[in-house]
């Protein structure tokens, strides 16, 4: 909604100029209780069973998108559909007017699970990756609420390993986010987040320290990195606006944690444009998502071959989903 998030950045003639192929399509609704509202950010649930009604719903309109519209969208649930689906990228016809993009569905914070037995029926529906946080919850600490993973978080995360859920760190509180790390055996990844070293004065819990990076890259995690002007430059509003956002402060912090990685294996673009926030609240360059690519040259200036180029546009999570889809 305009009025309250900005303009929208997505669009399915906008996916394909970017040539996005995959996405992680999330379903979200906010906490009352964190001070979330209509409809400045999503549906909203005060308990856990209005969640749990949310998050399903969310979960049939993306395989109803999917049936109605296969020429647009399709779900992508298994390490053999992933291959199929890039297979028919590159086999695509130029002149086609649009191209599917793949979904693979991701809960971004998990009060939408009403308990550990319900797993199996999420994954039978589709849903392979679970952020346990937004804000925190009864399973762990989260962003502006901060705090360990819970008994019912320790609980969530062996239900999960044994299913073979991908992790999404994104939204964890730092002690959870550790403690998640230590206890989780599957794959991990941070879908949306950037290093709070390159935002001066930034003082909260949502983007990450050196530690919390070091202790993921151990752990093989690939970082999305995020055009959102609040994790790039703290009071960017007060300092110049927009004009003074750039999608080069992006490609600065793809680099960063390239640079403590010691390699260009564990970052990747999370955009996080799924309508919290829109086109006033990025960097200048961006008009839409069609733009993204615009990050690729401040890469190469960087000193970035395109064979890293690539893998931080798309290879790396394409790796992980590679080795944890089903």
């Amino acid at each position: 909604i305009p009025a309250f998030n900005g303009d929208t950045m997505l669009g399915l003639p906008e996916y394909n100029q970017a040539e996005v192929r995959l996405v992680f399509s999330t379903l979200f609704a906010g906490p009352a209780r964190a001070g979330a509202q209509e409809p400045a950010l999503a549906p909203i649930y005060h308990t856990v069973l209005e969640a749990n009604h949310l998050y399903w719903n969310q979960l049939g309109i993306y395989h109803q998108l999917c049936e109605n519209h296969p020429q647009a969208f399709r779900l992508v649930l298994s390490r053999q559909q992933l291959q199929a689906h890039l297979q028919d990228w590159e086999e695509k016809d130029d002149t086609q007017k649009s191209h599917p993009v793949g979904l693979v569905p991701l809960m971004e914070g998990a009060e939408g699970i009403l308990s550990c037995d319900e797993l199996p029926q999420w994954w039978e529906a589709g849903l392979r990756i679970i952020g346990l946080a937004w804000s925190g919850n009864r399973y762990t600490g989260g962003t502006h609420a901060p705090g360990p993973l819970t008994a019912e978080g320790n609980d969530l995360l062996d239900a999960m390993a044994e299913i073979g859920f991908i992790l999404d760190l994104a939204h964890m509180d730092r002690q959870a986010a550790f403690q998640a790390l230590e206890r989780y055996p599957g794959r991990i990844i941070t879908s949306h987040a950037n290093a709070s070293r390159l935002v001066e004065n930034y003082e909260g819990n949502r983007l990450l320290e050196d530690d919390l990076i070091q202790a993921m890259l151990e752990r093989d995690v690939v970082i999305g990195v995020v055009p959102y002007n609040n994790f790039l430059k703290f009071g960017w509003k007060d300092s110049g606006g927009r004009e003074r956002i750039s999608l080069r402060m992006v490609a600065e912090q793809a680099d960063y944690i390239c640079q403590l990685a010691g390699d260009a294996n564990h970052v990747g673009i999370g955009t996080d444009f799924d309508g919290g926030f829109g086109l006033q609240s990025t960097p200048i360059e961006l008009n839409s998502i069609a733009d993204l690519p615009k990050l690729l040259p401040y890469l190469e200036e960087m000193g970035y071959n395109p064979d890293q180029c690539d893998r931080i546009a798309s290879g790396n999570f394409l790796r992980v989903l590679e080795s944890a889809l089903p």
